[in-house]
């Protein structure tokens, strides 16, 4: 009988058992002298605790006998119950032979983590930091950074044999005082070897795309690869259209398996497919843990520690929500950062760089807490509350994705404001504080006509509070209440719309001066930005002979009055 330990009854229970209580029949049998009550409550516990668990190895280098901690997902290196040769001689290899191919458009982590079996307890760990995946597990660190950016993956997975430690071997520990450490709570009593690999391709897209075109396009691109790998020796067949798409269509490998050159286009990644089921090696010799089963060291000895309570898949499943909607908010505000015009006005790229900053060190802070309260909720330490208050505690906190949101949203307008005037002035330079200078101290320009924002520079009350509230301690007294005072709300301190009627009226006298007097040599028509609080929205700026002659502006002709 191996290490899966499953029996279909009692008499398939063999006498040498490690313990009586390893098969839930023998349990039985230790029991049923017992109250019912008593008995009901210990032949349950033993029968869940004796089935082994399942595992994904996320690249992680794992192996039958090792020591694994369940509290913290970590393995125990260099530490086992059984010397070496006990071990190999009596280690149970078979082949397992098994190919699959899948495709996903989602790129979440929940559909990251179904393709590569990570159930709800470890990916809790890794939202914690925990784990540090390796190989093709490195696939659930690669999200999209924009939402003008459509993806589509190919999963493939090649398994080629499993091996398992025997009940016998269970029963013979050569080194007992492992358990009196309490380092580990389980042994990996098997592991299914192969090798796995995922492609990510991805196209971005203008806002003048159709999106749902170009991902339906995408899909049809990798989801005809496999056709493609399949046809003669001769290379890849394809149509003119079908390679010019290709062309728009970058790849990002991730796989257990060594490659000269990972593939970054469409083209190179149609022959990667290609060698893929070559590059495990003749016998499989570069094969890689894919799935380990664990079995509760407790059950072994009772000295040795145990996993105390899995946390509830409700909580899991709230906490993924809340890393994924940060996720969603970084992927906005990169967007926006990335048009030109957040370039061109350097306050509002500034500002827009100390939010995502403020974020990036928000979910440092979150998974440390996470690492901290997960570990001890399994061991015993702390109840499942812990982690409910951290979600309390953020939703309640200046940094939960309503406000985030609505600050975005806020940014996006002014981007959008200040994209329609720039558009409407076509031909017409925006400069910098040091593009104006040069044009003021040009000897052939006598006259500079500057339109002037003079509302993007301010200080953003509720950067300063998300600044205030990373210097806070909330994370480290969990008691589900949110102790930090918000003073401030999302709100900017300049509303365009308040003033909108004003710099409508500033973009139709400058735009018609400017027409106007295109051809004047000695005229220089510029847009810029300078913080003037008597102005709010906008303002027209004359330059005469270097100096500024008009704060206000308002040319009643086509021509300057002399």
């Amino acid at each position: 009988f191996t290490a899966s330990l499953f029996f279909v009854n009692h008499d398939m229970c063999v006498e040498n058992c490690v313990r009586m209580f390893l098969c839930p029949f023998c349990a039985y049998a230790t029991f049923i002298n017992e109250t019912p009550e008593l008995f009901e409550y210990t032949f349950i516990t033993t029968f869940m605790e004796s089935v082994p668990t399942e595992m994904a190895a996320l690249g992680r280098p794992l192996f039958p006998g090792m020591l694994y901690d369940c509290r913290k997902d970590s393995f125990i290196p260099g530490v086992t119950l059984w010397d070496k040769k006990s071990m190999i001689e009596d280690l149970d290899t078979r082949p397992q032979l098994m190919t699959d191919v899948k495709f996903s458009s989602s790129d979440s982590l929940s559909s990251k983590s179904s393709l590569l079996d990570v159930n709800a307890s470890l990916k809790a760990s890794f939202l914690g930091g925990l784990v540090e995946v390796g190989g093709s597990a490195k696939y659930l660190h690669d999200t999209k950074s924009s939402n003008q950016q459509s993806r589509v993956t190919m999963f493939y997975r090649e398994t080629s044999r499993f091996e398992q430690l025997t009940i016998t071997q269970l029963g013979q520990v050569t080194y007992p005082q492992v358990f009196e450490r309490k380092t580990a709570t389980h042994v990996i009593t098997a592991v299914l070897y192969g090798a796995q690999a995922f492609m990510v391709f991805d196209r971005t897209f203008s806002d003048d795309e159709n999106h749902q075109e170009i991902e339906g396009e995408l899909n049809v691109m990798v989801k005809s690869i496999p056709g493609f790998s399949i046809e003669g020796q001769g290379g890849v067949e394809m149509t003119e259209g079908h390679k010019e798409k290709a062309k728009n269509i970058t790849c990002t490998f991730h796989g257990d398996v060594h490659l000269k050159q990972n593939p970054t286009t469409y083209m190179e990644a149609l022959e990667v497919y290609k060698k893929l089921p070559s590059l495990l090696g003749e016998d499989s010799q570069n094969a890689v843990a894919i799935k380990v089963w664990l079995y509760p060291l407790s059950l072994l000895d009772t000295a040795a520690a145990q996993l105390v309570r899995e946390i509830s898949t409700c909580l899991i499943s709230n906490t993924e929500h809340m890393i994924e909607e940060l996720g969603e908010v970084e992927r906005k505000c990169n967007d926006l950062s990335r048009k030109p015009v957040a370039n061109i006005f350097s306050d509002i790229k500034e500002r827009l760089r100390l939010f995502q900053n403020s974020i990036s060190i928000y979910r440092l802070i979150l998974q440390k807490a996470l690492a901290r309260v997960l570990p001890a909720i399994r061991g015993g330490g702390m109840e499942e509350k812990s982690l409910d208050d951290i979600l309390k505690i953020h939703y309640l906190s200046p940094f939960n994705a309503g406000m985030l949101n609505q600050w975005l949203h806020d940014t996006k307008s002014e981007l959008h404001l200040l994209t329609s005037y720039t558009k409407t002035l076509k031909g017409i330079k925006t400069e910098d504080s040091d593009g104006l200078i040069i044009s003021l101290l040009d000897p052939d320009i006598d006259v500079v006509v500057c339109l002037t924002f003079t509302s993007l520079k301010y200080k953003d009350p509720y950067l300063t509070t998300l600044n205030e509230f990373l210097k806070s301690v909330t994370f480290t007294e969990l008691d589900g209440e949110n102790k930090f005072s918000l003073t401030s709300s999302v709100q900017k301190p300049f509303n365009p719309h308040d003033v909108t009627s004003k710099m409508r009226e500033n973009l139709s006298h400058f735009r018609s001066f400017s027409e106007a007097n295109k051809d004047e040599k000695t005229i220089h028509f510029i847009i810029s930005t300078i913080s003037d609080a008597s102005n709010p929205g906008s303002s027209i700026y004359l330059y005469e002979k270097g100096k500024l002659t008009d704060k206000k502006f308002q040319p009643v002709s086509n021509t300057l009055s002399p």
